[in-house]
């Protein structure tokens, strides 16, 4: 008679993360910078990513409330087809990497997928702390990075995230 042996080591389970920089936005017309919409370009880019991750989807998108990311949601929602939940949070205008873990630890629940939309610096110097690498997020540039995390409220600045895909959408204007 064969045993076998089953492992009972607990499995932590893999949290993806999608960090997107807006997509491009028109110079500030003097209703400052929060009420900038998107330029045209902006808006083909952000439907362009839409249709990039159409396959796989995020459970949650967290976004700032700013014009540009909200429109730039709308336009990713377009190019997807659909997207589960959307929540908007004043917090995330130009966020810091700090309060960008914050608002995800706190809003994240425990979804799977989760995307931050946001504003640079703060997003590539999040995408930084969590990976150690240096990258660069244009408008619409897209980091996908994966945590082994229980849930979101575990993250920190000092957790270890991989950082699985760079997608930067092609503007052939």
């Amino acid at each position: 008679m064969v045993l076998s042996r089953i492992s009972r080591e607990r499995r932590i389970p893999i949290k993806t993360l999608l960090i997107l920089r807006h997509a491009k936005a028109e110079p500030d017309a003097g209703d400052g910078d929060e009420a900038r919409p998107l330029a045209k370009r902006g808006r083909r880019a952000a439907e362009r990513v839409g249709e990039l991750i159409a396959d796989q989807l995020p459970d949650l998108v967290l976004s700032s409330s700013s014009v540009r990311t909200r429109e730039t949601v709308e336009r990713l929602q377009k190019g997807a087809g659909s997207l589960p939940r959307v929540e908007y949070e004043p917090e995330l205008y130009l966020a810091s990497p700090k309060k960008l873990v914050a608002v995800l630890a706190a809003r994240g629940g425990d979804v799977a997928r989760l995307m931050l939309v946001g504003h640079n610096p703060g997003l590539e110097d999040l995408v930084s702390d969590l990976t150690g690498e240096r990258v660069s997020l244009p408008t619409a540039g897209l980091a996908e990075c994966t945590l082994e995390v229980d849930r979101w409220s575990d993250v920190t600045l000092g957790t270890r995230a991989e950082l699985v895909r760079l997608t930067y959408p092609r503007d052939d204007d």
